[in-house]
């Protein structure tokens, strides 16, 4: 007798869970989707540190936090986006002095060879400045870096992070708008007297 009642609680039990109110099914693979501001830029003035460029109407400037900063060492905050572009400017005091921000914006960029996928060095030519766009593809944590001198007086470099760790198939969109508004800060770069 037990056999039995064992039996057909086993059978009952089975022919509830099919019914059609617990059945599940599978869902398409969604992505986030990202509204994207009209880009809108205005000329900012880094008075003080003899440099100028068009900044976009959502990203806002302010001095870095860092403790070790120095003066014109600033941040370009993509608020949308999570992301801050550091900047940092010197003067160029002559041509050793040149050649030590030469290799120490060499240094930063290849300190993520080990999580890159590649480099890509894009030559900057401009009639008021050179300088190098590196491009980092993998899962490093800066994606975009730049610096650019007249080779004289000012030298700029650049390093664009997001706030948050980050897989490079889901920033990929993010990342190529705002590479747009670098490149677009390196066209509109003008030195100050």
């Amino acid at each position: 007798m037990v056999k039995y009642v064992i039996g057909f609680s086993i059978i009952l039990s089975l022919i509830a869970s099919c019914s059609s109110d617990n059945q599940t099914t599978p869902r398409p693979r969604g992505y986030q989707r990202i509204e994207y501001p009209e880009k809108v830029y205005d000329r900012y003035y880094m008075r003080d540190c003899h440099y100028s460029f068009e900044l976009p109407s959502y990203a806002y400037v302010k001095p870095d936090p860092y403790p070790a900063a120095e003066e014109c060492w600033y941040n370009v905050y993509y608020k949308p986006f999570g992301a801050t572009l550091h900047l940092s400017y010197r003067r160029v005091k002559n041509r050793d002095d040149l050649f030590k921000m030469f290799n120490d914006s060499r240094e930063m960029v290849f300190k993520h060879v080990m999580r890159a996928d590649q480099i890509v060095e894009n030559y900057i030519n401009n009639p008021a400045f050179h300088g190098i766009y590196y491009e980092l593809d993998g899962s490093t944590a800066t994606n975009a870096q730049f610096y650019v001198t007249d080779s004289t007086q000012h030298f700029l470099r650049g390093s664009l992070y997001f706030n948050t760790r980050t897989n490079q198939d889901s920033i990929a969109p993010v990342l190529r708008f705002l590479k747009a508004d670098m490149l677009h800060l390196l066209q509109t770069l003008n030195w100050e007297k």
